[in-house]
């Protein structure tokens, strides 16, 4: 594998991946006022839902994240709305709102933190957001639009969706000043072949391009939290710390199907309380909890296979053996590439997207102070990932505190240097989700079986033979110590220490790339499934079955849109919004 030499240097390496990694085609159009937040509507704890007053409302949205908020936003100009968010303001957090605390805000596991960890049973660390905004709060800012085979696939209405992207585009996205290590991998991809180099735009084409980010010039993070100013904030109430334990339905007898009549949420506090709809027959609940907490939550409520429920003591509501089903997560590999001076901190801003259904990306740099390396990370820290050789049951935070310990020692040289992404389009593995207890504030058990189908494993392969490729570009070779690129073998030696898993790694693992594949995977967050359309949805989001109940978000999805689907999950809260009030009220809507 490597030289006892090189063993130290193997070690340091390892430590890099969690603070380095967690670490003009659009036209402009005529001038517009400047999007301002004056118009967000007050951010309430949900202790202040009143316990006597019965307020009703005319759309209940579970989760104020990157759906919910536009479409809260959108439902609000002609409705009274609800929002109920489970985790706090993204507002006054230096660790969501500065792109330099990226790497702190993703790997905090205190119980109230943005961003809440899970591991899934492949053994792969995922995180899953805890605040409103949801997962644009705590991703790498990219922004790039679902391909247009995409958009036609799920049966969306062409014009409206490219409405619903300018939308968004307007309050929150902006266009990247490149840094030198996105400079380089655009280049270094063009050399390569994934050509041709389609310059900036937020449209997916074959070929190199740079997207947008929801990051501005300063480095300050714009999220779907925003999108509430789009709203009347007379019609919105936005609850936070409202952590919803089930929906609650009329299942009166005679009742063709049961209908869903409001929820039932707890406070900061632990109290309780139920929010109710209105009498309309057109009110709804609409879940917007993201791929891991909508399903989580359906099952919570009684909806799914009904022996699941059955063994949690859960009432059956409805039996639907989809419900958690169809899970997925886009597997990533990544590449750490030491460089000979400390590269500019940098997320995702340039993508290659090859025919062969693989994407390329990068990220660089440490946005800290030199201090702040030597600091613990929590269980998203790469000390955690040296445990990945060490049995399950000897895993423990003793051991984790001797890591963080020994790390104090590293120079700040090895924290230098930048990782080249490739990642599956699809994938056409798929897994599923289970309910571990019936606390809905716990995780799900989740199943994504990672390379489980030949084809993700095989494209994995070619992922990495092109970032080889692109490793021997003049555009990569200046930027190596001594200026003549690094051979593969080395490159995949350091990098499988530095990809930080739970699985154990196997000896062959860098003389087979379908080897290191397997061994090396982690999560770029883009996971979704568990309430398909057709299985659990019908066209329009209905959750079939039942009344007054639709999913809006990932979880719908069967499989991820474009390269990074924060672009379309923001569009998909505005279209399902328009598409909503449109039902209602026809071309009055004046949406």
């Amino acid at each position: 594998m490597a030289s006892s030499k090189g063993a130290a240097s193997l070690l340091c390496i390892k430590l890099v991946v969690c603070l380095c990694f967690f670490g003009l085609c659009q036209g402009r159009g005529t001038a517009k006022p400047p999007f301002t937040l004056k118009n967000l509507p007050p951010l309430e704890k949900a202790s202040s839902f009143p316990a006597m007053r019965r307020e009703r409302y005319d759309y209940i949205v579970v989760g104020g994240g990157t759906a919910g908020c536009p479409l809260a936003a959108t439902l609000s100009l002609k409705y009274k709305v609800l929002v109920l968010e489970r985790g706090g303001s993204p507002y006054g957090n230096r660790n969501i709102s500065y792109m330099e605390n990226f790497h702190i805000g993703l790997s905090n596991t205190a119980p109230d933190s943005s961003s809440q960890a899970f591991v899934s049973t492949d053994g792969v660390i995922n995180a899953r957001a805890r605040v409103l905004g949801g997962g644009t709060c705590i991703n790498a800012g990219f922004y790039s639009r679902a391909s247009s085979s995409f958009v036609q696939d799920v049966g969306w209405e062409e014009d409206l969706v490219n409405e619903s992207y300018p939308w968004v585009e307007d309050k929150v996205v902006q266009w990247p000043k490149i840094a030198p290590w996105q400079a380089a991998l655009r280049d270094g991809l063009v050399e390569a072949g994934v050509s041709p180099f389609n310059g900036y735009t937020y449209d997916h084409v074959s070929g190199t391009k740079v997207g947008g980010t929801i990051f501005d010039a300063n480095g300050h993070r714009h999220t779907a939290a925003d999108l509430l100013a789009a709203g009347d904030p007379n019609n919105m109430r936005v609850l936070l710390h409202a952590s919803v334990h089930k929906i609650v339905f009329n299942s009166q007898q005679g009742r063709l199907r049961p209908r869903a009549i409001g929820v039932q949420f707890a406070d900061e506090d632990g109290r309780l309380h139920q929010a109710l709809l209105n009498n309309n027959r057109d009110s709804e609940v609409i879940v917007s909890s993201g791929a891991i907490g909508s399903p989580q939550l359906l099952l919570l409520s009684g909806i799914g296979p009904k022996n699941d429920l059955k063994n949690h003591n859960i009432p059956v509501v409805l039996h639907n053996k989809y419900v958690g089903k169809g899970m997925a997560d886009n597997p990533m590999n990544s590449i750490f590439i030491p460089t000979k001076s400390p590269p500019r901190q940098s997320l995702i801003e340039t993508v290659g997207i090859t025919e062969a259904g693989v994407f390329i990306e990068a990220s660089s740099g440490f946005g800290q102070s030199e201090k702040s390396i030597h600091c613990h990370h929590g269980i998203m820290s790469a000390e955690i990932g040296q445990l990945s050789t060490v049995p399950p049951k000897q895993r423990s935070l003793e051991l984790a505190r001797e890591y963080a310990h020994n790390k104090l020692s590293l120079p700040k040289e090895v924290f230098q240097g930048g990782f080249i992404l490739e990642k599956i389009d699809g994938p056409l593995s798929t897994g599923h989700l289970v309910l571990a207890d019936t606390d809905v504030k716990n995780n799900p058990a989740v199943t994504f079986n990672y390379f489980s189908h030949p084809q993700d494993l095989s494209r994995c392969v070619y992922g990495i033979k092109t970032i080889e490729k692109i490793l021997k570009t003049n555009s990569f070779a200046h930027l190596t110590p001594d200026g003549a690129g690094y051979e593969m073998e080395r490159v995949l030696n350091m990098s499988v220490q530095a990809n930080v898993n739970l699985i154990p790694k196997h000896t062959n693992t860098t003389e087979s790339l379908e080897q290191f594949c397997k061994d090396t995977v982690i999560t770029i967050w883009h996971y979704h499934g568990g309430c398909h359309v057709g299985k659990v949805v019908d066209q329009q989001h209905r959750v079939l079955g039942v009344s007054g109940l639709r999913v809006v978000d990932g979880s719908t999805f069967s499989r991820s849109p474009g390269t990074n689907p924060q672009a379309t999950v923001m569009m998909m809260g505005r279209y399902f919004g328009v598409k909503i009030l449109r039902e209602r009220l026809g071309p009055a809507a004046g949406v």
